[in-house]
């Protein structure tokens, strides 16, 4: 078997398995931008491969053991790649060193001033929240999101400044790799069942990555989320470790005096203690909804963290307007918004929902929800269906499997009867096909329709704007 390969002195000429997806690509481009020579393979073309491209990448489409040059030097993969892929076979077989993602992540922070952010929920947006502001102030910071910001592959970028942002990912453990100046802790929750059998074993794992911590660096977390707040009492006390929280809790060193939502957009009032300037700052969050302004909090803590004036970095976070798949507008047609979400995770679900109630005014929200994983479905299928309960009318589709083989059992009517229990509106469709239909026979002027899912449900959203626009409607 090839050994597992250092990163920093084998990414001259990588090959990414799986070049096209969200981590990946990203990881690829801003190797491509430092003038490595990338080549890769992907089940199908995209944008984002088209991007890659454009950089000067080889990309192939679908895996054959032919697509791996004789003179690559490293074959990253992420988790999703099986053992029995051909390239990652034929890899091992000519020894040569295969890297994980995360370790090729960590090589390009390296020499850098990284800021790491991880939690259940709200890691690419807040991720995405830095990037744009601290380039709005032009500070200049490389950075590797976990979804495209505007065009596709604008998901990284190398810049010339010294600070680096980056998604941090818990999912496997893999956020153990870094070593960031900064560590940003959202929320901790009960996720990624298939790696995780409980809570401890999640605080265990946040721990470690806190202990990765640089000495001098800080940690910034939320003192409002429970699991939060458990992990700031296990972590407190480290030297060499700066704590600060952010949130509506009194004693939060960037505290939220008020959120006020405006429509689509918030207007946010925080004051920062004096550790940290004392100064009150009022500033606007372009994205809806509660769960937003506080990753805008969070990103504004980070900055102070990293010395960027809070007064400079507070207005420059309004030129964030979205990142794709994070309540996303696709198109209204018909006088019907859609709008595409990535939320699947029960709080993330409900979140999101609640956010875009503002902006259906008088209208129903309508959700076209397609679960994600079997393990994830197993065990928070409840949950689910209670969230769902928030919408006035959904959709569930089949569970998208990803990388995992079907479970005896779990399906998507665990969803649909605890969102019957709860007194949802909720119809069950197998029929992926028969949704755009289904949604222009149920959707009236004003209404608001919102496809839901981290599966191929977001390609759903033109379709039903076709549909909404042929002149049967």
């Amino acid at each position: 078997m090839a050994p597992a390969g250092t990163a920093s002195d084998t990414l001259d000429r990588p090959h990414f398995i799986g070049i096209g997806g969200a981590g990946m690509s990203g990881v690829a481009k801003v190797l491509a931008m430092r003038g490595a020579r990338v080549s890769g393979s992907d089940t199908k073309d995209s944008p984002i491969v088209g991007a890659l491209r454009e950089l000067g990448a080889t990309v192939h489409i679908g895996h054959s053991a032919e697509n791996l040059a004789a003179d690559a030097t490293s074959v990253v993969v992420s988790s999703a790649i099986r053992d029995d892929n051909l390239e990652l076979v034929t890899a091992r077989e000519r020894g040569i060193p295969v890297v994980h993602r995360s370790d090729a992540l960590a090589a390009l922070m390296d020499g850098s001033r990284p800021i790491a952010v991880a939690g259940t929920h709200g890691k690419t947006t807040t991720t995405s929240m830095l990037a744009v502001s601290l380039r709005t102030l032009g500070l200049d910071p490389s950075y590797v999101i976990g979804g495209d910001l505007d065009a596709p592959g604008s998901s990284a970028l190398h810049g010339d400044g010294e600070i680096f942002v980056a998604e941090a990912d818990e999912s496997d453990r893999s956020f153990h790799k870094y070593a960031p100046e900064v560590a940003i802790i959202l929320n901790v929750e009960l996720d990624h069942h298939a790696n995780y059998a409980s809570m401890d074993e999640i605080y265990e794992s946040y721990q470690t990555f806190v202990g990765r911590v640089r000495s001098g660096g800080a940690l910034v977390i939320s003192a409002d989320h429970p699991g939060a707040r458990e992990l700031t009492a296990r972590v407190g006390g480290r030297d060499g470790l700066r704590v600060l929280t952010y949130g509506e809790d009194a004693g939060a060193d960037v505290r939220v005096l008020a959120i006020e939502p405006h429509g689509l957009t918030s207007e946010v009032t925080v004051r920062l203690a004096e550790s940290l300037g004392g100064a009150e700052l009022t500033f606007t969050v372009s994205v809806p909804g509660r769960h937003y302004a506080l990753n805008a909090v969070a990103a504004l803590t980070a900055g102070a963290a990293l010395d960027v004036p809070a007064a400079e970095l507070a207005p420059a976070l309004a030129s964030y307007t979205g990142v794709k798949r994070r309540l996303q507008l696709k198109g209204v047609a018909a006088g019907v918004q859609v709008i595409d979400s990535y939320a699947h995770h029960p709080t993330e679900i409900a979140a999101d929902l609640e956010a875009i109630r503002g902006g259906a005014g008088e209208g129903r929200v309508l959700v076209v929800f397609q679960p994600h994983l079997f393990s994830r479905t197993q065990e928070l299928g409840t949950e689910m269906g209670q969230a769902l309960a928030l919408a006035d009318a959904s959709v569930v589709l089949d569970i998208y499997p990803a990388r995992e083989d079907p479970v005896p059992g779990v399906t998507s009517a665990l969803i649909i009867d605890a969102a019957a229990r709860h007194g949802a509106d909720v119809t069950a469709e197998h029929d992926r096909n028969a949704v755009p239909e289904l949604i222009a026979g149920m959707a009236k002027p004003g209404d608001l329709v919102l496809t839901m899912g981290a599966g191929d449900v977001t390609d759903l959203g033109p379709e039903i704007l076709a549909r909404l626009q042929s002149p049967e409607n």
